[in-house]
């Protein structure tokens, strides 16, 4: 009755011939290929699988090696460089990149088993700190531009806005008091704003139709400058006034929500 043997188990070819190599400390780069060879055979030898599959990947490698034994115990081909050609070399290469995948992936496997130490908990922010709102102070969102400033700008417009009426014609037909919201203003900018993050006051004054329009379109832009919802810089004297947007426009509001 035979001794029965346990072998180990390797996942191919190339894993049982680096079990081979670094079992007998040898240079990957100069393999004893007779040896290791004979080792190899005296493996498959001993494996008992019923899976055909696998055992084929280990006969083949085995018809490899002996193929590359005969080979070097021919004489050795000689490139046109005039290089000798070693027999052994796409071997090398296989083992060499087996072992690099090999060692990758115990390395990930060894993060993964790190990960799992790791716990995480949810944030647990108070609704005070989330709903706390940065105070704006409005000497650093107007800079060095002044009241004085807007208000040229506002006096510039609203001439033109007379020199925009036919003397004669304006005088036709019934007049009817035009009513104009502030709540409708604030709506209106903040529709513009979607689509113009930075542009010109005199921009948005010279859009309006009528002087009800400006005046009001004037003091939504102050209460937006208030509420910090825009911010209004000037690079110079007499240039142009420009308004951006701050990222803190909550919607449209009621007028009498912003008082």
């Amino acid at each position: 009755m035979g001794i029965p043997v346990k072998l180990e188990v390797f996942e191919g070819p190339l894993d049982l011939l680096l079990h081979l190599i670094d079992k007998n400390k040898i240079d990957i780069y100069d393999i004893p290929i007779v040896e290791i060879t004979n080792q190899y055979m005296e493996y498959i030898r001993n494996m008992q699988r019923e899976d055909l599959n696998v055992m084929s990947e280990f006969l083949v490698m085995a018809a490899t090696l002996l193929d590359i034994k005969c080979r070097m115990l021919l004489p050795k081909e000689v490139t046109e460089d005039g290089e000798e050609e070693d027999p052994r070399q796409e071997l090398v290469e296989q083992l060499l990149q087996y072992k690099m995948y090999k060692y990758m992936a115990e390395e990930l496997k060894d993060r993964q088993t790190d990960s799992d130490l790791v716990l995480y908990r949810e944030p647990a922010v108070p609704e005070e700190v989330k709903e706390y709102v940065e105070p704006v102070d409005l000497d650093i969102l107007l800079g060095d531009l002044t009241l004085a400033r807007l208000n040229a700008v506002f006096q510039d417009v609203m001439k033109r806005q007379v020199d925009k009426i036919d003397p004669v014609r304006s005088k036709f037909g019934k007049i009817e008091k035009e009513e104009v919201s502030l709540s409708d203003k604030f709506t209106y900018i903040h529709g513009y704003l979607k689509t113009h993050k930075r542009f010109g006051f005199r921009q948005l004054l010279e859009k309006q139709h009528s002087k009800m329009h400006v005046v009001v379109t004037f003091l939504a832009i102050l209460e937006m400058m208030k509420l910090g919802e825009i911010r209004v810089e000037q690079d110079g004297t007499c240039q142009e006034i420009i308004i951006e947007r701050t990222g803190n426009t909550d919607g449209d509001r009621d007028a009498s929500e912003r008082h």
